[in-house]
């Protein structure tokens, strides 16, 4: 697919983020088994994926806003765009040397998102959409939700909180109600690319609460633009605003909130 030129600078800029995680990926795997361990090693991977991206998302758009996990957030000269990034996603696969883990980019325009790359360098997997031009893995490959329509057959993606975040024990009560009904529910410990593979089909579907905007904001469009259904997990939540988002494809959208909206 050929891409805007902004979608071509995210996508060139998340190779190049990548191409270093990768690198610092290979050193955590050593680390893991050594009695420092890898955890500030892993902070300063992400720092450096940041500034990489920083550099140049911002050095081709120099206008533009910023936010993004390490750095937080800057208003740009041109209010009405801004990058929203995380340059890990997926941090404590990272830490533990699982191959899981994304680099996301999104552009946000008039309080709208345009443009997404939810790219998986360790399998060199890029996902990748613009508003109205579908979602598209690797160039070559047109994304679609799945064509499933009973839960039975179906599978869905979470994340699972730990135990100081509030919604752990929603998240439990979600799962007892869900799990009689459907194939499995899948925890991998990357929102961007839950929400990629759900674009993709490998799941039908995927909830989380309490996320951030840089954890979903591409992989939402992504979802959208291969035919998927986004809203909150309750009716009334816009996921961007509320952090709380669900999705699947339009067979099973309704069946799964019914479930995870019954109290």
């Amino acid at each position: 697919m050929q891409g805007s030129a902004n979608l071509n600078i995210m996508i060139k800029a998340a190779r190049k983020a990548g191409r270093s995680l990768v690198k610092d990926f290979r050193e955590v795997e050593n680390l893991q088994v050594s009695m420092k361990g890898a955890g500030d090693f892993v902070s300063r991977a992400d720092i450096a994926a940041e500034a990489i991206l920083k550099e140049e998302l911002l050095g081709a758009r120099p206008t533009y806003g910023w936010l993004g996990e390490e750095g937080g957030g800057q208003d740009g000269e041109d209010p009405t765009r801004r990058w929203i990034v995380d340059p890990l996603d997926g941090t404590t696969n990272f830490l533990h040397g699982l191959p899981h883990w994304s680099v996301s980019i999104a552009l946000e325009h008039k309080g709208q998102i345009v443009a997404g790359v939810v790219f998986d360098p360790a399998k060199d997997e890029m996902f990748f959409a613009e508003k109205g031009s579908g979602a598209w893995l690797n160039d070559n490959k047109r994304l679609r939700v799945s064509g499933r329509a009973r839960m039975i057959e179906a599978i869905f993606a979470t994340g699972v909180p730990f135990a100081a975040k509030r919604t752990l024990p929603a998240t439990l009560k979600d799962l007892a109600r869900l799990m009689p009904e459907c194939a499995g529910v899948r925890r991998w410990g990357s929102a961007a690319l839950d929400l990629a593979y759900v674009a993709a089909g490998r799941y039908d579907g995927y909830w989380e609460r309490e996320l951030n905007a840089w954890d979903m904001a591409a992989g939402l469009l992504i979802v959208q633009e291969a035919g998927g259904l986004v809203a909150g997990v309750r009716a009334d939540q816009d996921p961007m605003e509320t952090g709380s988002i669900l999705c699947a494809n339009g067979a099973l959208f309704d069946p799964l909130a019914r479930i995870l909206r019954s109290e």
